[in-house]
């Protein structure tokens, strides 16, 4: 299917006390559900997924980061999200601890939340499935995953490259 093909980036930031932060989004996609903290590259300027992430946790959470405070633990290539567009998303831990929560944005608000209290909220229906299992086995390691997200078909997702668990 020839679908638009977007790059973009997800952050998973902490409050000092280990609590993820997480954005209800107000935009699509993902409107209404919970994410962490990202966005796309700025591809007319050369943007690297690097790039794009000190620049999102700058706008979005006031955060001023390096490279340094980030490690790419993986990404994925979504297939057919939604039906509309296919997606290459790199995703990033970062190392530099919150101190206060976020003021709200245009994009949503903010809340922290325990790695338990996720499984319990409104997150993206892929996400649960292809996002946190990951999240919980590679944040320190590295995955490679590529994923048909077609919308009238199952999940269908393949590890291309898994280090460290």
């Amino acid at each position: 299917m020839n679908l638009p093909f977007k790059i973009s980036v997800l952050v998973f930031l902490h409050s000092e006390d280990g609590k993820l932060l997480m954005i209800e989004r107000r935009k699509a996609p993902n409107m209404g559900c919970w994410s962490p903290i990202g966005g796309k590259l700025e591809m007319d300027r050369g943007e690297s997924p690097f790039e794009c992430a000190i620049r999102e946790v700058g706008e979005e959470a006031e955060l001023s980061i390096t490279k340094e405070d980030l490690h790419l633990w993986g990404y994925v290539s979504e297939k057919h999200f939604e039906g509309e567009k296919h997606w290459l998303m790199f995703m990033f831990d970062c190392k530099k601890p919150l101190k206060e929560l976020p003021k709200t944005i245009d994009e949503g608000n903010f809340a922290f939340y325990t790695r338990e209290e996720i499984d319990e909220i409104k997150v993206p229906p892929t996400d649960r499935d292809l996002i946190w299992p990951y999240y919980d086995s590679h944040r320190d390691g590295f995955i490679a995953l590529r994923a048909d997200c077609h919308p009238e078909k199952d999940l269908k997702i393949v590890v291309e490259e898994s280090i460290g668990i």
